[in-house]
């Protein structure tokens, strides 16, 4: 550390370039490689890759936060057990996804893969045995790294890959609400019967009572039940649609004072899950799910530089379905670069 140059050139391989340890580090990224579920456009698991490839291109320094990257920045290693998991079942789910699409054909109910036959219904328990599994895995980890006063983040992977990482802040915070930037709701119910689906997440979250509030940006995408979910949850969840933020902007509303609104829903403490294709799609044209419309870069990074300003805590984050290429790892390292050091000042805006 004492002979780094934050104007020099960045060390091969490290994420940001940064040369932290994961005990050195204040902020530690958890990488979770799983991409099984994915139901579109497979990439993501190895987009984790893509943007620590493309991160010590970014300049270090942050106008929010002058010598961001002294506070230090450290990406955990993969656990081997996700990476076998990942490559193991997600072509047996891609199978059983494109059997599903087919209307569950009869003559299609057996599934050939690797010289061996596999019954389509089977899938799901074999999937969802396995994501409890990644689960838990991520959420051990969590608390080990929360237990050495980390701020923790996870970087998948598809979206599903954060509720470990949830359910271990739970654990130590009794009130929580969380900020979603997404296309989609992200609330359905064992989506494809995958219980632990990308599209299931944020439904899956609000089974854990310490988590009072669901704040979701930007959402164009979602079913009819999703929908009625929003409706009926007796202002648990907060939706502000895509398609409503941009009719106001057009009749003169402020991003400004949309963003002051937003975040007067939220409670004090703060996870932020930024799903990529929040973005407008020509910042993540690989992502598993690309959705026009969405978000410019400036204005999330305008939406969190408003919600630290509040005097809330962003308490943890994830960044999830960035695609594998070089464009998606480069945009998707600056998003995780801006949350990162965003978290941190709210922590220092937050000491007691």
């Amino acid at each position: 550390m004492q002979n780094f140059n934050p104007n020099g050139v960045g060390v091969k391989g490290s994420l940001f370039g940064l040369p932290y340890s994961i005990e050195q580090a204040s902020t530690v990224l958890i990488p979770v490689p799983w991409e099984v579920t994915v139901s579109y456009q497979a990439g993501c698991a190895a987009g984790i890759q893509a943007l620590v490839d493309a991160s010590p291109q970014l300049d270090l320094l942050d106008a929010d936060l002058p010598e961001a990257w002294n506070y230090g920045i450290a990406l955990d290693a993969p656990k081997p057990q996700i990476e076998a998991l990942n490559e193991q079942l997600r072509p047996i789910a891609a199978l059983y996804i494109q059997w599903e699409e087919s209307g569950n054909a009869p003559d299609k109910s057996i599934l050939h893969y690797n010289n061996s036959e596999v019954k389509a219904k089977e899938v799901p328990s074999m999937v969802n045995q396995a994501s409890k599994q990644v689960n838990m895995l991520v959420r051990e980890r969590a608390a080990q790294l929360l237990a050495q006063g980390k701020l923790v983040g996870v970087l998948g992977g598809d979206h599903s890959t954060p509720l470990g990482l949830m359910q271990a802040l739970a654990e130590k915070y009794a009130d929580f609400g969380i900020l979603q930037i997404d296309a989609h709701a992200d609330l359905r119910v064992a989506y494809e019967k995958f219980e632990f689906s990308h599209a299931s997440i944020m439904y899956n979250a609000l089974r854990i009572s310490e988590i009072s509030k669901l704040v979701q940006v930007g959402i164009r995408d979602y079913c009819e039940d999703e929908f009625h979910l929003i409706q009926n949850a007796q202002n648990r969840i907060v939706t502000f649609f895509d398609r409503d933020l941009k009719y106001e902007q057009y009749s003169g509303t402020t991003w400004h004072n949309q963003c002051l609104k937003i975040i007067h829903t939220l409670p004090q403490n703060v996870y932020v899950s930024f799903d990529i294709d929040g973005l407008d799609p020509k910042l993540c044209p690989n992502t598993g799910t690309p959705v026009a419309g969405g978000f410019e870069f400036a204005q999330t990074n305008y939406l969190l530089k408003l919600l630290v300003e509040s005097g809330r805590k962003i308490i943890g984050f994830d960044l999830c379905e960035v695609g594998n290429n070089e464009w998606d790892g480069n945009v998707g390292a600056r998003v995780l670069y801006k949350l990162c050091n965003l978290a941190r000042l709210s922590w220092l805006n937050n000491k007691p």
